[in-house]
């Protein structure tokens, strides 16, 4: 179930203590908090997603060319003005501007 994260409302309407709260997307917004009853509002915060996937691994996938072409990549590398060679996938072996 996803966590969703709220804030309590202070009477001035300025933003107080926030607070998270396991529900099921279907149950409805908390109008106030559950504990105290002081009035409450949903907080919009970024999608969290736990996993293995991390910068370094993806530096090490992107960078490695058999790889990427079994991930259905093609990778060109410039090797002169104008002309690029492919390093990884499908398509020509070379691309040149001319």
């Amino acid at each position: 179930m996803p966590t969703y994260v709220y804030e309590v409302i202070k009477p001035d309407g300025t933003p107080g203590e926030r607070f998270e709260v396991i529900q099921r997307m279907s149950d409805p917004v908390l109008t106030t908090h559950p504990e105290t009853g002081e009035p409450v509002r949903k907080v919009i915060t970024a999608a969290h997603f736990s996993g293995k996937w991390s910068d370094a691994e993806a530096k090490r996938t992107l960078n490695d060319d058999k790889r990427l072409g079994e991930l259905g990549f093609t990778k060109y590398v410039k090797s002169s003005k104008g002309t690029y060679e492919k390093r990884a996938g499908d398509g020509p072996d070379l691309i040149s501007a001319d």
